[in-house]
């Protein structure tokens, strides 16, 4: 009975996942797309890390399975829904060990059907990945805070350990925080072999990856003089950015109209998640309870500091906590009814976003199909490889070069103008075109501009 009941979870949320999973890609699974597609293994390293703000190795990752398995939306997508799947038994078998089986369980249920987990298992970027190499490490962590002093200097919990450490910070640097999180914690125990080992490897990481890092982080620099308003979208240190990690966490990506109906829904079912996350603070009946909250808390803390300094802080980039907080729904939720309440909540939220397309990604497939590769398409450049993956041999045109116009009509995507902080508008209107057409997809437009007739 038990083992039907944990295959019957996974297969559901599986399931779940493949719902829509060839729905357009946006943006950045654009990125992700060209890199593995234009770049072999070695300039992934030498060409494109540079320009990028992450380490390489979920792209060299995608690059090998992309090899295998093709490059279609599902195939990009596919690790991401597999991590997902794996996070959710390593969870499992970390509630499992913490208490019980039914609390493993209901910790993956919490965390395989949260609808902003669902939403990132759908996405080809490096999210789902780095998620299942820190609940790896989290599941040995709670192996070496258990057992310290019982085993050899080196043994095997002490190296796996440290080893998805490493892939985690080779995949996102946002890991860091809980990395040191995790690594305070065996100072605090006073567990000190823990504590220097892992520090050391921890060291030995970043200087490996130190000169990739500078490099990206001058780019990070100058592109952030250049691009006016991309702070406010990489995410300050404010209010709005910090109280929406605890909105997202709960109802996912969805946001609808009317606001106050929203802000009513959200407010409620976020209330009613993150009570039992402080009631477990306040009561902490359980020495396991104490440690997952201050792993849930801590990186948050730190990562709100690093923020003032550099803008950081989306909810997204702290995706690895969603384990940490199941597991603290699971432990702190003790009766049954509660417990089905909250999960079922949870699969609302998940079948609204995956069956209704409005809450989807951008839609840059059917936008692409309205276009002509005949005709110039004008755009800021380093934002269209989305439009590219899906027409590669459109004619497209930076934003920024019509300045130079002579053309009687043109097709303008005004994609990231804003946050490039372009008036495009006002130099058409001085050149003495106006709107003729605007087409409008999901999330993205297309504008058709003609001159004048004098």
């Amino acid at each position: 009975m038990e083992k039907a009941t944990w295959l019957t979870f996974f297969l559901v949320a599986f399931f779940l996942r493949l719902i829509n999973l060839n729905q357009s890609l946006w943006l950045d699974e654009g990125i992700t797309s060209r890199v593995v597609t234009e770049y072999s293994f070695d300039k992934i390293i030498s060409q494109f890390s540079p320009k990028d703000f992450h380490p390489p190795l979920y792209y060299l990752f995608l690059k090998l399975w992309t090899n295998f398995f093709g490059y279609s939306e599902i195939s990009l997508r596919m690790p991401s829904v597999i991590f997902s799947l794996l996070t959710g038994y390593l969870i499992f078998q970390i509630g499992r060990r913490l208490k019980d089986y039914r609390t493993g369980l209901w910790a993956a249920g919490f965390f395989l059907f949260n609808p902003l987990i669902i939403y990132y298992s759908q996405e080809a970027r490096m999210y789902s990945m780095v998620v299942f190499f820190l609940t790896a490490a989290l599941f040995y962590f709670f192996k070496l805070v258990k057992n310290y002093g019982k085993k050899s200097f080196l043994n095997k919990e002490i190296l796996l350990f440290n080893f998805f450490i490493l892939l985690s910070f080779f995949t996102f640097y946002g890991s860091i925080f809980l990395i040191v999180s995790m690594i305070l914690f065996f100072f605090y125990k006073k567990q000190t072999k823990n504590f220097f080992i892992s520090s050391f490897i921890l060291l030995t990481a970043f200087l490996m990856v130190f000169s990739l890092f500078w490099q990206q982080r001058l780019n990070s620099q100058q592109s952030l003089a250049v691009v006016l308003n991309w702070k406010n979208v990489l995410g300050r240190a404010n209010i709005k950015n910090l109280l929406l990690i605890p909105v997202k966490f709960a109802v996912g990506r969805l946001d609808f109209y009317p606001k106050w109906f929203y802000y009513l829904v959200a407010g409620l079912w976020t209330s009613y998640i993150w009570f039992f996350v402080f009631l477990s603070a306040l009561t902490q009946k359980r020495h396991d309870e104490k440690t997952l909250i201050y792993l849930l808390f801590f990186p948050l803390g730190l990562g709100t500091i690093v923020s003032f300094f550099t803008p950081l802080l989306q909810y997204f980039r702290f995706l690895y906590l969603a384990p940490i907080l199941a597991l603290i729904l699971s432990l702190a939720i003790d009766i049954k009814i509660w417990r089905n309440f909250v999960l079922t909540g949870m699969i609302i939220f998940s079948l609204v976003y995956l069956i209704f397309p409005r809450f989807h990604r951008e839609d840059w497939k059917s936008l692409a199909g309205q276009l002509s590769e005949e005709k110039n398409i004008y755009m800021i450049y380093p934002s269209a490889d989305a439009l590219r993956y899906y027409k590669k041999d459109l004619k497209i045109i930076d934003l920024r070069e019509i300045k130079n116009l002579h053309d009687k009509e043109i097709i303008v995507i005004p994609y990231t103008a804003e946050i490039y902080g372009f008036d495009y508008q006002k130099i058409l209107l001085e050149k003495k075109y106006f709107l003729k057409t605007k087409k409008i997809f999901r999330g993205v437009f297309y504008e058709i501009w003609a001159k004048t007739t004098p």
